[in-house]
């Protein structure tokens, strides 16, 4: 057995802050050998801090910096002067992927375009994680998380419920774009590795992050689309209960997704006379009166503790979770029993604690086996010799033909057993990447995303007319199998045995129970690769908890983190934990299948969403591991930068991101607003954030006379990170992502060309677009039962009488 999974892929990174690094550490802790490229200054990262004592000397490393560069060697290069580039040359010679964070005009000052590297390292593939992506109108504009959060609309629906207009859109703690972009692009470029490493074939993967994010916007962009409804940080939610509640020692989350839960917590209250009035007794009737039904539910848990209230509501299947703080995460029982927290020692920091795998895998590849580097200290070294016995690099490939071009996961087979978001996105993104998936559902009980309030109000509801399933559903197969029929449990066993993937989302029990769990699976066929998601995992005291992607942003501490200056704890706009999880899985499924081909070894892939989310706190959770502070909400606001925040622009509800990250971007903003050079209130980066509020009204009585747009222009033209906070209504009609092809308008059987968002990388070698609608309910029942599992006609005429394929 191999020790760990991705043993033998060389990465090579050159990346600043986040995305580009998070991808090449996802790849380093599973066994790849990264060689981490840094400009003389070294990665803006190593200056965030948090630092171990207040005083820190210049060289000493910062906490975050720490938390997501480790299984990295790091080598110090002027790319501005030849023997630099020199140096990163010869080391992509010997590399399968280099990971980048280049834009488009700063990659062909370099000679680091597609073309350039196909020629001298044909079978190098090459991601460049760039915030806009590498073609289109913005391509090369200036972009932090601040810009990519609200321009690719997540912002403008955070933190949801929000009752009046004067509080702006929001931006998460931390650098969530950056964290759930660079999942989606290590899945995506490991998944073009696969197929250079078999084929000699390099690729060049264009990734946008705002894209990404457009595409992990739950419901709202196919509100606009389907419904012309523009979702909002304003108004009430659909589903309710739904909320944050002060406890009596903390603050708690409940969310009632179907009605038998809002009936089970009215038991759980022991039935008080508000909860029967008959304004509550429908969907329709929580959302009008949501006032009350928060007024009254949040008198009855403000006399409960947390801990208690969250074990006991669980006990009755009700998704209660508590507000985490970082040190009540650091001391949970369940965390521990999972593993998922492990400490190392850092030099220069000493022994810390961190959290660990994203995924619970079964063969545990998963480690920290070398700590952060500091700058240069691997200066002179190279990729390690190959392993003979793992050495897989192929000879350099022959000139293409237009006939090679495929998708790196073409050929791979998904048993497809998710519903709702979490399961289902994971399965989007194989199917983006060229996997034929086959969703497994039943007419009996239909996917939840096929019955949310996402109807088109252009069309008559049907179970197709969905605009949440026919936007998570794009590119995949549906079969129609009963679960509740012994004929029905067979055959969907027989069809998870012949895929290469399975992929499941229900709670935790349900595959087991119908045969179908890892177990099962492994115990006929060794080599299975399954991919469960849930929120807590299969494995721990809260194994059987029901979670949700909600529950997730308070469970994981962002929340505790997350919200307006000198308030409390927010939600995060968009259900997190759902997407969270389901990337990390579809990565770590693409890591198994790697993996296989060359041990033959299967393995689980044990998704929690509640840890899947808490790898991207890292920054929040070193600030407590190295100083003992628990982070405050600072809406859009940066721990170290200022300016750093969202602006009020003429028009109705009109905002833009502005934030200056350097002395040069602060000169240009200086210059276009209007603001003396010689202030000695903003002199110096310190000097801004002290006076930061004086700063703010300063720049915020420029923008409000201006167009967000023009705002925006007027700054890149100069160099200063700037965008418009968008809606899914300015997101549909947006030049760039149209330019990139974004938006997909395929023609689907019962709603026609809707709009949906489709891909957000773009391929050099393989196809671009997604290859297909969203499926009808059973569209390819007879198709999968021929081509996949060869049943004759007659065999396939036997299930259907038998009941077994409704």
């Amino acid at each position: 057995m191999t020790a760990h999974g991705l043993d033998g892929v060389r990465v090579v990174e050159m990346g600043q802050m986040v995305a580009a690094p998070w991808v090449a550490k996802l790849l380093g802790d599973l066994g790849a050998e990264v060689i981490k490229v840094e400009p003389p200054a070294g990665d803006r990262a190593r200056r965030r801090g948090p630092y171990r004592s207040t005083d820190a000397s210049a060289d000493q490393m910062g906490g975050f910096f720490a938390a997501i560069n480790t299984n990295k060697r790091s080598v110090v290069a002027d790319l501005n002067d030849p023997d630099g580039r020199s140096v990163l040359q010869q080391l992509l010679a010997d590399a399968d992927l280099f990971v980048h964070d280049l834009a488009g005009r700063a990659s062909a000052d370099l000679g680091l375009t597609a073309e350039a590297l196909r020629v001298r390292h044909p079978s190098l593939v090459t991601l460049a994680v760039t915030p806009f992506g590498q073609s289109g109108p913005y391509a090369d504009w200036r972009a932090e998380e601040l810009q990519i959060v609200h321009g690719g609309g997540w912002g403008w629906l955070a933190p949801g419920c929000v009752a009046g207009a004067e509080l702006p859109p929001l931006k998460p703690y931390g650098h969530q774009a950056a964290f759930q972009s660079g999942f989606a692009a290590a899945c995506a470029g490991l998944a073009a590795v696969d197929r250079a490493l078999r084929t000699g074939r390099g690729e060049h993967i264009d990734f946008a992050q705002m894209s990404y994010v457009v595409g992990m916007l739950e419901a709202a962009f196919i509100s606009w689309s389907y419904r012309e409804e523009n979702p909002s940080r304003l108004g009430a939610r659909i589903l309710n209960p739904w909320g944050i509640f002060p406890a009596s020692d903390g603050h708690i989350f409940l969310v009632c997704v179907e009605a038998d839960q809002w009936e089970r917590l009215k038991d759980f209250m022991g039935r008080p006379e508000w909860a029967d009035m008959d304004i509550f007794d429908t969907l329709e009737g929580r959302f009008e009166n949501e006032d009350l039904l928060r007024m009254w539910l949040g008198e009855w848990i403000a006399a409960q503790p947390v801990m208690e209230l969250f074990h006991r509501g669980q006990a009755q299947r009700l998704a209660f979770a508590p507000v985490n703080t970082v040190a009540q995460m650091a001391a949970d029982p369940h965390l521990a029993a999972r593993g998922f927290l492990v400490t190392y020692d850092q030099p220069g920091l000493g022994d810390i604690t961190v959290p660990g795998a994203p995924s619970r895998l079964t063969n545990s590849w998963w480690s920290i086996r070398r700590p952060a580097p500091s700058p240069g200290e691997h200066n002179g070294e190279s990729f390690a010799a190959a392993d003979p016995a793992t050495a897989t690099r192929p000879a350099p490939a022959p000139a293409l033909s237009a006939a090679a071009s495929d998708r790196p996961l073409d050929g791979v087979t998904v048993a497809d057993f998710t519903w709702v978001w979490a399961g289902p996105y994971c399965t989007l993104h194989l199917a983006h990447l060229g996997a034929t998936v086959i969703k497994v559902e039943s007419a009996t009980r239909p996917d939840l995303g096929r019955r949310l309030p996402t109807q088109s109000a252009h069309h008559e509801p049907t179970l197709d007319t969905n605009g949440y399933f026919n936007q998570y559903g794009q590119g995949k197969k549906s079969i129609t199998i009963d679960m509740g029929t012994a004929g029905g449990r067979a055959l969907a066993k027989r069809l998870a045995l012949e895929c290469d993937l399975v992929v499941s989302n229900y709670a935790t029990g349900v595959m087991d129970g119908w045969g179908l769990g890892y177990e099962a699976l492994a115990a006929e066929r060794p080599d299975v690769i399954v991919g469960a998601v849930s929120g807590y995992g299969h494995h721990g005291p809260y194994r059987t908890y029901m979670g949700y992607g909600p529950t997730t942003g308070p469970l994981s501490g962002l929340a505790s983190m997350t919200g307006y200056p000198g308030d409390a704890a927010e939600e995060l706009g968009v259900s997190l934990g759902d997407p969270a999880a389901g990337i990390a899985t579809a990565y770590g499924l693409v890591a198994a299948l790697v993996a296989r081909r060359r041990t033959g070894e299967g393995q689980f892939v044990d998704t929690a969403m509640w840890e899947a989310t808490t790898v991207c706190t890292a920054e929040g959770w070193m600030e407590w591991v190295l100083t003992g502070r628990q982070p405050s909400p600072m809406g859009n606001l940066d721990p170290l930068w200022s300016p750093h925040n969202l602006y009020r622009c003429a028009g109705d509800d009109d905002w833009v991101a502005i934030c200056c990250v350097d002395e040069d971007e602060w000169a240009s903003l200086a210059g276009a607003v209007g603001i003396d050079p010689g202030d000695e209130r903003f002199a110096a980066a310190a000097d801004r954030k002290t006076n930061e509020a004086e700063l703010d009204k300063l720049i915020g009585a420029w923008t409000r006379e201006r167009d967000q747009w023009d705002v925006t222009e007027l700054l890149q033209a100069v160099g200063v990170p700037a965008f418009p906070s968008l809606s899914a209504r300015s997101i549909e009609a947006d030049p760039h992502l149209a330019a990139r092809g974004l938006v997909e308008r395929l023609d689907h059987p019962a709603v026609g060309q809707m709009s949906h968002v489709g891909i957000p990388w773009l391929l050099t070698d393989g196809a671009n677009g997604v290859r297909a609608p969203a499926p009808t309910i059973g569209q390819h029942t007879h198709e999968v039962l021929a081509d996949v599992l060869g049943l004759t006609p007659a065999e396939i005429a036997a299930l259907e009488a038998s009941g077994a394929l409704r």
